[in-house]
């Protein structure tokens, strides 16, 4: 069973936290991550690409000329798919492109992902984000002491109000409740940031 170190705004041990064997010390399925992955990505996909059928072109629906004796093809259309300005055949139409993966193939995915930031060394766990204040400064000089690297997930159990305001411009900084993290946001940093409450919680929804 995984031990972390539980510190606290200055990088100060102030403790220590039994993490699910089940659920930070999980072998990373990278098959299963590239399917969790696929599958988030294909949901945020806006689906609205659109092309004109025939019916939709502009253009007269007039026969061009008579249908023989004047020697060149048979020609019904000016909106014809095969004339310049015509419709498409066959294009996009808008679709929606998500999909649900097996309720048992999500949880995996993501014990994968957390494992394998427990095993990069990338997770850092916060005794709690009691900021005194929202402002923005305070929160980037109390995340440089905790963690380093571009780019950051800091995941809360609940919502707080002055932790939201305070990073919510921080660039490459994410900030997400436990019920809204996918293994794609914990793969797209380099740093996670767990709070005590929110490590428990993991422990406890996604143990097997």
């Amino acid at each position: 069973m995984p031990t972390i170190d539980v510190v606290d705004w200055n990088n100060q041990k102030v403790g220590e936290l039994e993490l699910a064997d089940d659920v930070f010390g999980a072998e990373v399925n990278e098959a299963l991550l590239y399917e969790a992955v696929r599958q988030y990505q294909a949901g945020q996909r806006a689906g609205t690409h659109k092309t004109k059928v025939r019916a939709e072109v502009a253009g007269s629906g007039k026969k061009l000329w008579k249908q023989k004796g004047t020697g060149r093809a048979r020609m019904g259309s000016i909106r014809s798919p095969l004339w310049r300005h015509g419709g498409t055949v066959h294009g996009p139409v808008p679709r929606d492109y998500s999909y649900k993966l097996p309720h048992k193939m999500a949880v995996g995915a993501l014990r994968s992902a957390l494992s394998s930031k427990v095993k990069d060394g990338s997770l850092k766990i916060v005794q709690g984000f009691n900021f005194a204040d929202h402002k923005t400064k305070n929160a980037m000089n109390a995340l440089a002491n905790v963690v380093t690297g571009r780019t950051v997930l800091v995941v809360e159990n609940g919502e707080n109000r002055n932790l939201a305001l305070g990073m919510r411009n921080l660039k490459g900084v994410t900030l997400l409740p436990t019920r809204d993290v996918t293994p794609y946001h914990v793969l797209g940093h380099e740093s996670l940031l767990l709070s005590e409450a929110a490590a428990r919680k993991f422990s406890e929804a996604l143990a097997k």
